[in-house]
């Protein structure tokens, strides 16, 4: 957040590229490389398809010259009986001029007649089977030419997908260093194993409600927790606080109320694990949460949107926290010139004039920083809490602290969440 709540700083040095960066690089290269292939591939196969055309249009050529010289053969045999027939004609009228005198040439005219009638008829099954040879021949080219065109159609279907896998690998490689320049962030599902791996990691078990305290580095999540818990920071049992980070690893707090079937954790804060903000959500494996509680304290981060984004897509329901309300009240009392020696002693009202006035200067703020936040980063609005870990430690142990803001809200919204959440699960085991 910015204005009275954080200080002017010297912007980093730009970052070396992540391995994510270095990994969307190298899938953009590999891309580019299947582009590749895939373009080698298509030539290869439009120059089979056009050495197997050749050899079908050879092989065309030559039934087709078979097919030419049978029915050359066809007219040839065609030739042969027009002229038995006329031999057999010249000696039946030889026959006949001869068969008064010469009963033997009659005989031998007749012996020449059946042979001139046995060569027409071979001549003529001669003819049909020379006929049919070319039929087959001609059917058998004809198919060979539909085979053809057939490869040659497989052929060109081919070169078209491999063109179009070509075009696909080189947009797929084009969008890949488009997205990767322009630094857009992959979305990343889990997979069943990781669901089931995570789920035993926080020692998930059905019936109770598990709620993930999740926000950068300093945020105050263990004190909120203790809060939750009923518990004061230095009590027994207590999470651990600090002025600087003290959770590098995720810590599990069962609710110490035996009616309250929670199980709370408390998250590393993003800044003290070297994993980018658009990773955070899935390598601390906040999608098997029941509920995840947004916590920040001076400004809300990229961090914050990034887990709200992956919550809304994993529809887990999530509450934007702001902590240390009671601090953040008192500072800008003093930055409006409130001393409390001074003004107590000179004007006791005064106090009571600046602190309404910081609180609700303080509310306001908070909330439109929120919602402009949440508007840049394309979430739709939502309730930011306001608490202060003391009050709502009160309200916990059942006292009403006079200066609360949205403590009760939070606690109201929380329970009833996880109450009506615990009970659309018992009702779908009982179903089952």
């Amino acid at each position: 957040m910015g204005g009275l709540f954080s200080k002017r700083r010297t912007p980093p040095a730009a970052p070396n590229p992540s391995v994510a960066e270095i990994e969307a690089k190298n899938r953009a290269e590999q891309a580019t490389r299947d582009a590749q292939a895939a373009n080698e591939l298509a030539e290869k196969i439009q120059r089979e398809a056009l050495e197997r055309s050749q050899r079908m249009q050879a092989s065309l050529d030559a039934v087709i010259a078979e097919a030419a010289a049978a029915r050359e053969d066809a007219q040839r045999m065609r030739d042969m009986m027009t002229a038995s027939e006329d031999r057999a004609k010249a000696a039946q009228a030889a026959a006949e001029a001869a068969a008064a005198s010469q009963q033997e040439a009659t005989k031998r005219v007749t012996e020449e007649l059946q042979q001139a009638r046995q060569a027409i008829e071979e001549a003529r099954r001669a003819e049909a089977a020379a006929r049919a040879e070319a039929e087959r021949r001609w059917a058998a080219a004809e198919e060979a030419r539909r085979r053809a065109e057939a490869d040659r159609a497989e052929a060109d279907r081919a070169t078209r997908t491999a063109q179009e896998e070509a075009r696909r690998a080189t947009v797929g490689r084009d969008e890949a260093e488009r997205r990767w320049k322009a630094g857009i962030q992959p979305v990343v599902t889990p997979s069943l194993e990781e669901l089931a791996a995570a789920k035993r990691r926080i020692q998930y078990s059905e019936g109770f409600f598990h709620f993930a305290v999740a926000g950068i580095a300093g945020g105050g999540k263990s004190s909120l927790i203790n809060a939750f818990r009923g518990l004061r920071n230095r009590d027994a049992g207590a999470a651990a606080t600090g002025v600087t980070e003290t959770t590098l690893t995720m810590s599990r707090y069962p609710d110490p109320n035996p009616q309250h079937p929670f199980v709370w954790f408390d998250i590393p804060g993003a800044g003290t694990l070297r994993i980018p903000d658009w990773q955070y959500f899935n390598a601390q494996g906040l999608y098997v949460f029941d509920c995840v509680i947004v916590l920040f304290d001076n400004r809300f981060t990229m961090t914050d949107t990034a887990i709200l984004s992956n919550a809304r897509r994993f529809q887990i329901p999530t509450y934007i926290v702001r902590s240390k309300t009671d601090q953040h009240i008192r500072n800008l009392m003093r930055d409006a010139g409130y001393d409390s020696g001074e003004d107590d002693e000179d004007d006791p009202g005064r106090r009571t004039r600046l602190y309404t006035a910081a609180r609700q200067r303080y509310i306001e703020e908070t909330r439109r920083s929120v919602r402009t936040n949440l508007e840049n980063a394309g979430l739709p609005d939502q309730r930011v809490y306001i608490v202060s870990n003391d009050n709502l430690l009160s309200m916990v142990k059942g006292n009403a602290p006079r200066r609360a803001v949205d403590e009760l809200a939070l606690l109201t919204d929380l329970f009833t969440e996880a109450h009506v959440r615990r009970g659309r699960a018992m009702n779908s085991q009982g179903d089952h």
